[in-house]
């Protein structure tokens, strides 16, 4: 909220005629994508104040990074990237930006990179060998030259895991039975020569184009004799669909400028020409140039900031009527608070669902001893440190505590309870209650 505040402070200073600070001219944009991160649809170069009057739009410093006029938030995170390796073990991530004006809150200290192990293929791909080659084959005329083949097996050993060998399986080579007659063959037409004439005159007969072939695939042979092609040579045609003459095109006068695309911030207005004086006709040239015209227009009216809710608190201390219900077994409740930032100029209010405040039914087990049996292994966690050398993952098992004597379905509504706190847990002696590794193949750190 103190951003817009400090913000209307300078554009009510503006509007007023009184000092204010050198501003930052910026590249402004109407549109930032909240996938990509990037700017699209150029307005043209203003103050980063005007600019960020629509909390929609978009600007690039002269360092040439997109930004966002919004109040900072997280993007979604991206999907998981492909596995570092194509088998055995490697990793995958996926990213999240902090895109607007400000920090993003990490409550939960997620950070903007993940890591976590994977494996595609458990084994890698390993060559065969082959087998020596067969027999040649017979060869495939009976005159002249031809060609044979044989083959050979990639089975001495076979390879696994998607592994081959390296080379051809099979080997040509040429074959020659003795000499046939060959009989002459036309080649393909030649393209078709141009026209005699470019345009057509209704007062002289039509000109007329060419095209030529020679008996060359192949040439007849002379012994033993082979015979010549049949037909002709020469091909000939009228050219009967020629253009008239071409007319190029010319503009109109510009029309009048438009109102301005907006009714807040910074926005265009366009003017527009045709190309109708005269319009270009029987392949004529267009006209050269832009047929819109565009130019900044500003409305020096702030948009609409619409709410953005803040985190949860933590969930706060589990109560009954205000009476403390530690190791108790009958239920009481706990509630959590949020806030609703950044609304201003007449911007929408957050969406009350759930709304500021939530509560839940619970059990106050903080420091209760609880017996209870170890559950299995968790899954592995995520890979920390998310890049560079180091990375490591871990898997746990937890104490899982005995919880029978509680009613987890409370009340006419039947409310799901939950538990507050964190007991003294009482499980048998293990040795091992964590497994460290190490991540493979984690790419190294990237500055963003």
């Amino acid at each position: 909220m103190l951003l817009w505040v400090v913000q209307t402070v300078l554009l009510s200073a503006r509007i007023s005629g009184g000092t204010t600070p050198q501003r930052q001219m910026v590249e402004c944009f109407s549109n930032f994508g909240v996938e990509s991160g990037s700017c699209s649809s150029l307005l043209g170069r203003v103050s980063q104040d005007d600019c960020c009057l629509n909390p929609r739009y978009g600007f690039q410093d002269d360092h040439g990074k997109c930004r966002s006029c919004r109040p900072a938030s997280w993007s979604e995170w991206s999907e998981w990237s492909h596995c570092t390796v194509s088998c055995q073990e490697g990793v995958r991530q996926r990213r999240r930006f902090c895109y607007g004006l400000g920090d993003c809150e990490d409550t939960e200290a997620l950070g903007n990179l993940q890591t976590q192990s994977c494996e595609d293929q458990a084994c890698c791909p390993q060559s065969g060998g082959w087998t020596e080659w067969g027999k040649w084959g017979a060869c495939s005329v009976t005159c002249r030259k031809g060609s044979r083949s044989r083959r050979r097996m990639c089975a001495n050993p076979r390879p696994i895991c998607g592994g081959n060998c390296e080379g051809e399986d099979t080997m040509t080579e040429e074959c020659d039975t003795g000499t046939c007659p060959v009989h002459g063959a036309w080649a393909e037409w030649s393209p078709w020569m141009h026209c005699s004439r470019s345009c057509l005159t209704y007062s002289m007969a039509l000109p007329t184009r060419h095209r030529t072939r020679n008996c060359t695939n192949p040439e007849p042979s002379e012994k033993p004799p082979g015979m010549p092609c049949p037909g002709q040579s020469l091909d000939v045609q009228d050219c009967d669909n020629l253009p008239n003459c071409p007319v190029d095109g010319g503009w109109t006068l510009w029309s009048k400028f438009s109102e301005c695309s907006v009714t807040c911030g910074v926005g265009q207005r366009v003017r527009l020409r045709q190309c109708t004086s005269p319009p270009p006709q029987y392949g004529g040239q267009d006209c050269s140039g832009d047929s819109v015209e565009r130019e900044l227009c500003n409305t020096r009216k702030h948009c609409p900031v619409d709410g953005l809710w803040s985190a949860w608190t933590p969930w706060g201390k589990c109560v009954r009527q205000n009476r403390n219900i530690t190791c108790k077994t009958y239920a009481g409740r706990q509630m959590r608070e949020r806030s609703c930032r950044f609304t201003a100029w007449e911007g929408k209010s957050c969406p009350e669902n759930p709304g500021i405040s939530e509560s839940r039914v619970c059990y106050d087990i903080n420091k209760c001893e609880m017996h209870g049996k170890w559950n299995e292994w968790s899954e592995w966690s995520l890979c920390k440190p998310s890049c560079g050398p180091g990375a490591q993952k871990t898997r746990t098992r937890e104490c899982q505590v005995d919880v029978s004597m509680y009613t987890m379905l409370v009340g006419a509504k039947q409310d799901q309870a939950y538990f507050s706190g964190k007991p003294l847990e009482l499980c048998p002696k293990l040795d091992e209650k964590v497994r460290t590794q190490p991540c493979l193949h984690v790419p190294k750190c990237i500055e963003t």
